[in-house]
């Protein structure tokens, strides 16, 4: 230790006990370098805060947001849901209150048939009836198959018998069976047709048949 060390040590130790404890208390009031306040620090904290508050609320709203389109997603997928159900428990029904009337009318022909009415009665009342049922399945793009005279077509046309004809050329469809059906452009049914093998040696005028399936 220097000397000029141990003269201040005795100083302290023979100065008055006053004048040691304002020494003391001027010590306490003079602040250190370490005591001074750190406002950048406190600035920066207080600037994540804020940034922190505005992210949370931000989640906040974006979180609503998300449940209530899950919500409405919800209800629009029920709705579906029960739109389809509906649609294939009910799809056929504006097609049967089209069939409705032509039941009522069979009915009525039938009833007048068994009440002594005369069979040409009941052959005009069927026609009628047959007329309605057409041009119902018309409104519903149900269309017969073209046959006769036609080239003979295997994705509408059910070949069940072979036919040499004089008339018919080779390949065309000679007569119906029983007529085929066509949705727009789906087949609902084929028609089934005999088909010409074109001419053959019989005599003028006269047709030959050959069977086949």
């Amino acid at each position: 230790m220097g000397l000029v060390a141990i003269s201040s040590r005795i100083e302290e130790y023979f100065m008055p006990e006053e004048q040691q404890n304002a020494n003391t208390i001027e010590n306490l009031d003079t602040p250190s370098p370490g005591d001074c306040p750190p406002t950048e620090d406190t600035a920066l904290v207080e600037e994540l805060q804020v940034a922190l508050a505005e992210k949370t609320e931000k989640f906040k709203e974006l979180n609503d947001k998300y449940l209530r389109l899950a919500a409405e997603f919800d209800n629009y997928k029920r709705l579906a849901q029960r739109d389809q159900r509906d649609q294939i428990r009910f799809g056929n029904e504006e097609l049967l209150k089209e069939l409705l009337p032509v039941v009522d009318n069979l009915e009525r022909a039938i009833k007048a048939s068994r009440n002594g009415g005369s069979s040409d009665v009941l052959i005009q009342g069927v026609d009628l009836t047959l007329k309605q049922l057409t041009g119902s399945l018309t409104r519903f793009h149900v269309i017969p198959v073209e046959t006769a005279g036609r080239p003979f077509d295997p994705a509408t046309h059910q070949a069940v018998v072979s036919v040499a004809s004089q008339k018919v050329p080779e390949l065309h469809v000679v007569d119906e069976f029983q007529r085929g059906y066509l949705l727009h452009d789906r087949i609902l049914r084929a028609a089934i047709v005999s088909v010409s093998t074109g001419r053959t040696d019989c005599a003028p005028g006269t047709d030959g048949k050959s069977s086949s399936s």
